[in-house]
């Protein structure tokens, strides 16, 4: 007798709407749900350093908004929350649903790594590929714990390692023109 294939369950943004809003945040990367936990205090501080530096930076040029914790609905079967994007004022308004959520890629998403090797994985591979599919031109991955940043950058179709940063090093970008960030003030 034959064992009938199971199917693997597909989550998809509708399906968001059935959670309850308790503090836990859940993304949705090639149909696969993700949960994660409140986040650890140094994983917040530097996304608020970040955050800071590119607000000023953005404010001072007028080239762009910076927001932490921005939905990200590429399509039912990916949505996803990185912990900080940065849109030029050009694109954003292409971007921004009447809910207020963006539904395509703006230029930088940034995600600060979480504990654990799920997290992680989910972080340096699935998110990589999506943002990588999508069209981001920039991604940085933070590690507060080894305190680096890793800068991928688009070449041709797919988002690239170019640089990892360490303490000593400055942060800059092609795509923010004049934005320096020392990469100690992320961690301090």
């Amino acid at each position: 007798m034959n064992q009938p294939i199971s199917e693997r369950v597909r989550w998809t943004t509708a399906d968001l709407e059935l959670f309850p809003d308790n503090g836990n945040r859940y993304e949705i990367i090639d149909g696969e749900l993700f949960v994660t936990r409140a986040l650890h205090w140094n994983h917040q501080k530097v996304c608020v350093r970040i955050l800071a530096s590119l607000d000023i930076w953005s404010q001072t040029t007028g080239l762009g908004e910076v927001v932490t914790a921005p939905g990200i609905i590429f399509g039912d079967n990916d949505n996803v929350i990185p912990d900080v994007v940065w849109a030029s004022n050009e694109r954003l308004p292409l971007l921004l649903d009447e809910a207020g959520h963006l539904t395509g890629a703006p230029e930088l998403v940034i995600e600060v790594l979480s504990a654990g090797i799920e997290n992680e994985k989910r972080d340096r591979e699935l998110k990589l590929k999506l943002y990588s599919a999508r069209g981001v031109r920039e991604y940085w991955i933070v590690d507060w714990r080894n305190q680096q940043v890793e800068v991928y950058r688009r070449e041709k179709a797919s988002l690239k390692l170019v640089t990892t940063l360490f303490n000593s090093d400055e942060l800059n970008s092609p795509i923010l023109p004049d934005f320096t960030c020392a990469i100690a003030f992320l961690f301090t």
